[in-house]
């Protein structure tokens, strides 16, 4: 791991320990992120979108098992799901908690990814709590798939921004989603 890359996940943690917000990659498109249980960077997030705080923004992870600490009772399908998905996969799943209310949908679900990417996952490990992943525009705007295509406005609106793969021209898609409801009923909203 390079120097810079080291750096960047330092200096991120550093701002979102503080309650700021950051810009950086994730394993879909870049992402506005902040610490998941700090309800005032997650007003700064709504904020900075311009979005109602009545629409939920999902969480990232480094490991399956930290999805048991932010639901209260992690249905069993999830856990193969998390297992089999060959592309990055958000699930929301009920009853959320653990996490800053402001951040939670109002029927108290929360959207959970496991990311598996590179520079995302080490930046969960080292934070060490869930971290806030809403993509980069203001809303209603389409999102960024690239560090280019970022608005000055989201850029000047955040704390810090991640330095690593910037110049990375590739364009991810979304992730998926799927909704899990009580008895293991699964809901894909967005294959």
């Amino acid at each position: 791991m390079s120097q810079d890359f080291i750096e960047d996940i330092k200096n991120a943690c550093k701002v979102m320990y503080e309650g700021g917000i950051i810009l950086y990659p994730t394993d879909t498109v870049w992402g506005i992120g902040c610490d998941a249980t700090n309800a005032e960077a997650v007003r700064k997030v709504y904020e900075l979108k311009r979005r109602e705080d009545t629409k939920a923004m999902l969480v990232l992870v480094d490991s399956a098992v930290k999805v048991d600490f932010y639901v209260q009772d992690v249905p069993e399908v999830a856990w193969d799901l998390i297992e089999l998905a060959d592309k990055p996969l958000t699930i929301i799943y009920d009853g959320a908690r653990n996490l800053a209310p402001n951040l939670v949908s109002s029927d108290g679900s929360i959207g959970i990814r496991v990311t598996t990417e590179k520079f995302s996952h080490r930046l969960c490990q080292q934070f060490r709590k869930a971290i806030v992943s809403t993509s980069a525009n203001i809303s209603g705007e389409p999102g960024a798939a690239c560090f280019d295509e970022i608005s000055e406005e989201i850029k000047a609106g955040v704390d810090y921004i991640v330095g690593y793969r910037q110049d990375d021209l590739s364009r991810p898609k979304p992730s998926s989603i799927i909704k899990l409801g009580q008895g293991g009923t699964i809901n894909i909203i967005r294959p």
